[in-house]
């Protein structure tokens, strides 16, 4: 068969009828394909820190971790460390500092 078809059909390759189709799905695929690969990378630490998936921390969370340095490095006397901690309402050993997580290599 010739590839016009003179009937006023216009060009005729023999596709079948989901052809059109392929593009978007394979459109689709591509996403995935990107958006699995970011969070691959981004979950074994291999982005760095991001602007936008940066956690914030309240104020009360980095209050207790200066006090909680300044203690460690003998800055404060243990009795000056527990009656500002009670200011901050935090009851150290009771409610401890979360600890960061270390990135997996």
């Amino acid at each position: 068969m010739h590839p016009f078809d003179p009937s006023g059909g216009g060009f005729h390759h023999g596709a079948p009828p989901f052809a059109p189709f392929l593009g978007g799905l394979m459109f689709l695929l591509f996403l995935v394909l990107v958006v699995a690969t970011f969070a691959y990378l981004r979950r074994h630490g291999q982005l760095g820190e991001l602007p936008w998936a940066r956690q914030r921390r309240s104020p009360e969370h980095e209050a207790r971790e200066i006090l909680a340095t300044r203690f460690a490095t003998g800055d404060l006397s243990s009795d000056e460390f527990l009656e500002r901690a009670s200011v901050l309402n935090w009851t150290p050993g009771v409610e401890p500092l979360p600890v960061p997580r270390k990135r997996r290599r």
